[in-house]
This record gives C-alpha cells, structure tokens and sequence, in this order.
C-alpha cells in the first residue's frame, strides 16, 4: 500500500554523510542461513544480534499478519537473530525515517517506497548491497528474481534496495454488477474507451459508481503509469527536463476527468472508494492488488464475485504498467548488524518468503518461478486466478520513476494536485498541467 509521506522542511534540508563499512559473508544457502563473522561470534557466546525492521505493512490491516509472520519463520531459522519489527503509519514512515536518522539512532532495516530512491539513496545513508555483500553471493541470490524487477531498487549501477512488496495497476471488478448492467463479466473492458462505456452503463442501470482510477494522492506510480501508456513521460531520460506538461501527459489526465464529467467515474477519494467497492457498490476500480485479500473477503461476505483483469489501454498503444509497493533498505552501519539485515532480506525475498508475501498479503512474486513451482505457489495460484494479470504485467513493466534532488517530493505533489485538480473541476487540462510542470522544473537539482 502506497501512503502519503509526510516530510517537514528542516528534516527535508538535512544531508546526511555517511562512512561506509563493508561487511563480508560465508556461503550463500537459500533464506540466508548463513551468518557473517560478527553474527556467528555472537551467536558462539550465546548473544543475539538484534535488528530494527521499520514496516508500513506491520501497520496496514490485511497485511500485518503475513508480515509478521515472515519474521517469525526468519528468527526459527535464525536463533542467533532477533527482529524488532516496529509498525509505522505508510503516512509517517519516511518521515520517522529522516528524523530518527537525524537523532542518530537510524533503523536496520526500512520498508521505503520506490518514489523516493534518490533521495534515499544519497541522504538517508542506505548500504549498496555491493558493499556489504560478495559478488558472487549477490549474484547467486539475484538467481531466479525477475530482471525487472531487481533493477527498481537500483541507482547508478548499485542496488540500494531490494524489491520487496510490490504490484502493478489492477483492473478490480464486480461481476455481480456487470451481470445487473447487462455486461458479460468474461469480457473485461480493454480500453478506456470502453471502460467508460461500461462504466456509463452500470451507473444507469444498477445506481453504483461505474469506475473508479486510484492513485491521484498518495503516490504518483498510477500516474506515471497513464501517462506512460498515452507515450508520455514525467521526467526526460537525463532527469533534468519535468515532462508532464507534454501533449501525452495532457491527453492521460484528460480521459480521467472526462471519466468524472460523464458520469461514469464518481467523486469519491481513494479511502472512501476502498470501503464503497468492498460493499459492492462499484463496478470497477484500477488500483494496487495489495487489496486483493481484503476485497475477496468483502466479496464473499457480501455476496458478489471479485475479479481482475489488466490495465486498459489508450485505443491499443501498449500500457506501460508501473509499479508501486517498496524495496528495503538497509540503513545501520554496524557490520555485523547490517550481515544479519542482509540474511534476514534474502528470507523475505526468497521462494519461501515470495510464498508468503503473495498468498497472504496479495503482493507479486519477484521470483516468477515460483508460480509453477508444486512446493511454493502453484496450488494457491490454480484457485486464485485473480494474480494473473499482474503477472502478465510484470513483462512489460516500468520503474516508478523518482525525481532528482532534496525537492523530489514537492514535484511528486505538484503532479499530484494537478491531477486532482483536472479531476475534481472541468477547467483547462492541458492550462493546469503545463502551469504545473513549469512550477515543478523550477525544484529541479
């Protein structure tokens, strides 16, 4: 789930210089089972190595529980290390981050959210995993994880977070309501063309909100993920020129308020529209599948069929599906806590961990093979179709782009409010998008 982060101006300006301390490991086994010098040094005098887990997942309902749940298998098979996992708000975490960074007692580990990997890469002191890790045993656990992924926690040829929860824009629909409207529910709309008609109609015909786009606060990846699909960008390929000021961009922000002008899209919030769809009062809504448990069990208390199909297209140019969710971090600058972070991320990431992560929580599997694999997904995925259009997705993904500089988030909202004021009026699309770009530049370092 993607949160609005919340950064105060003083914590914004702060840089923070960090040395960095270059940790070595034994031989690689699968979950990383085994230890550094330090922790095998600890766990010979009988100490622990403790570490701090920062999570917005620990904090969300639907996804506590599979969560903790990851950690509770990782210290089972890991005695020597314990892993305090602290809930923090997806609103706060960022922001606890910096402070606690700023007080000088940084967590471990961070659950961070892609938007802002520049940043976090050059002022939060985050740990290339090339630093902390040999070649060869960063390359044997890189085995199997899908390319496109791997590379959304990467900057300037190091991996500074590893993907960890994640999905793609899901198409959700009510296959109740398409039947009441007169619309087969095995024929999904394709484009958005004809997601407006179908929205149209099931608003006529059965009084609920046709459709609803998610992402226009929060976090800009269902943004970017239009705008991509119309053949725009938001930043230039060198990250110096702000795009989303162009024609595409215009073009993907206009079919959403024309969606909203025509009635097929209704004016509520994301927050409001979570609980409307999960009463099976909305026919579809385009948004993280980090819903999909909690939609499921709303559909089958409520009586109606939940499914899912990929996101839509502009009358047939390719989609650019971008992702959300987070990569993790690791933060601490004592070796021998940053080799116990490091097994503890290489659980959480493996077969087993990707197990968990999908079938309890509804994230992606970065480890695709997973999915036909008999000992890990397979028999969860044959009873749960609804995973398969975001898999399909992760083929032709696109990083969620994070700004340049100390301003990223300010142009981040900038984007955000110039979409929600296209959404919420009917004034100029292309006035308030090309007003905003411009003022978005002027933050650009």
């Amino acid at each position: 789930m993607i949160g609005k982060k919340i950064w105060t101006a003083g914590l914004l300006s702060l840089m923070i210089l960090a040395t960095a301390a270059c940790g070595s490991s034994t031989t690689n086994t699968e979950g990383g089972s085994t230890s550094a010098a330090g922790s095998a040094d600890a766990a010979a005098s009988g100490e622990k190595t403790k570490i701090t887990f920062y999570s917005y997942n620990l904090a969300t309902a639907g996804q506590k529980d599979g969560t903790q749940k990851l950690i509770d298998e990782f210290e089972a098979a890991n005695p020597d290390i314990d892993v305090e996992g602290i809930p923090v708000a997806p609103y706060d975490i960022n922001a606890k981050v910096q402070a606690d960074i700023a007080a000088g007692s940084p967590p471990d580990v961070a659950q961070l959210v892609f938007d802002g990997l520049d940043f976090v890469a050059n002022n939060f002191g985050a740990k290339p995993l090339e630093d902390i890790v040999p070649a060869d045993e960063l390359a044997q656990t890189f085995e199997g994880f899908s390319p496109n992924g791997l590379k959304l926690g990467q900057l300037n040829g190091k991996t500074y977070g590893l993907p960890f929860t994640f999905s793609t824009p899901v198409l959700f629909y009510n296959a109740k309501l398409f039947e009441e409207a007169g619309l087969d529910p095995q024929q999904p709309p394709a484009t958005w063309a004809e997601v407006k008609e179908y929205g149209l109609q099931i608003a006529e015909k059965t009084g609920a909100t046709g459709v609803h786009i998610g992402g226009s606060v929060g976090g800009d990846w269902i943004v970017q993920a239009l705008i991509g699909s119309n053949g725009g960008k938001v930043l230039s390929d060198d990250r110096k020129t702000i795009e989303f000021g162009s024609e595409e961009a215009i073009g993907a922000v206009q079919m959403w308020q024309d969606m909203v002008t025509s009635g097929a899209m209704g004016k509520l919030n994301d927050n409001e529209v979570i609980e409307a769809f999960s009463q099976g009062q909305v026919g579809m809504l385009l948004y993280t599948s980090a819903f999909q448990s909690s939609f499921l069990t709303a559909a089958e208390a409520g009586g109606w069929e939940l499914k899912a199909a990929a996101m839509p297209s502009f009358d047939g140019k390719p989609t650019t599906p971008v992702n959300s969710g987070s990569a993790l971090f690791i933060l601490s600058q004592d070796e021998a806590k940053q080799q116990a972070a490091w097994k503890f991320l290489k659980f959480v990431t493996s077969e087993r961990g990707y197990t968990i992560i999908t079938s309890e929580i509804g994230y992606l599997p970065l480890r695709p093979a997973i999915v036909d694999d008999p000992q890990y997904l397979k028999d969860w995925v044959e009873q749960n179709p609804l995973i398969k259009p975001n898999l399909e997705q992760l083929e032709h993904l696109k990083p969620w782009v994070s700004y340049p500089g100390p301003n990223w988030y300010q142009i981040e909202t900038i984007l955000l409010e110039a979409v929600q004021k296209s959404i919420q009026s009917t004034d100029d699309v292309s006035t308030i998008m090309k007003e905003a770009a411009a003022r978005a530049q002027s933050l650009v370092q």
